[in-house]
């Protein structure tokens, strides 16, 4: 096990110094350290279990499907409208996050929304992005966020119900925060 150990950080460490990337560096280091103790009917049995396991989790294959959630909305007009209707851009957040389940679909689909208007209106990007990804996280306390569900599968029977009451404040409490917080930021810096 010391050999193995010591061949995948070698390779790891030495492919990071010659500037390969890390998910690159990564695959690479672990098929060199396989290579090396396991024979290949042992190494294709493993990576294809591997695999396996890996797209049987419920809620990692549900990430990739929430950002495509907030692609096709984003794509059908559905985050304009959100910002629109909000005209700021933690609102938009809190209620696209609500509908989507994820902070990463919201953040993806408003920022990719607001980012055009707010260069158009001379907002500083860095504080643009900054806004956008502090008040991406508020619509998973708000229902109907799959949040919930996942949280109720994994407690083992937590009542969705109860869940949903008790989301519904502390969500909008958050956002509304956010938003304060954004508007002073945003009255500071001109």
């Amino acid at each position: 096990i010391a050999v193995t150990t010591v061949i995948l950080f070698v390779v790891f460490g030495v492919l990071l110094f010659l500037g390969v990337p890390i998910s690159v560096s990564i695959i690479a280091s672990s098929i060199v350290t396989a290579m090396s103790t396991l024979s290949w009917d042992q190494i294709t049995f493993i990576t294809m279990q591997k695999m396996n396991s890996g797209v049987e989790s419920f809620s990692l294959l549900a990430v990739p499907l929430f950002i495509l959630a907030g692609n096709i909305m984003n794509n059908g007009g559905i985050a304009k409208r959100l910002i629109n209707f909000a005209h700021t851009n933690s609102i938009a957040n809190m209620l696209f996050g609500a509908l989507s389940g994820s902070s990463v679909a919201a953040a993806s689909a408003i920022g990719g929304c607001m980012s055009p208007i707010e260069k158009e209106q001379k907002y500083d990007p860095a504080y643009a992005a900054a806004a956008n990804i502090a008040s991406a996280p508020t619509g998973l306390l708000i229902p109907p966020t799959s949040a919930f569900i996942v949280y109720s599968t994994v407690a083992g029977g937590v009542s969705i119900s109860t869940l949903f009451m008790a989301g519904y404040v502390p969500g909008i409490l958050m956002g509304v925060v956010c938003m304060i917080v954004a508007f002073i930021g945003a009255k500071k810096l001109g």
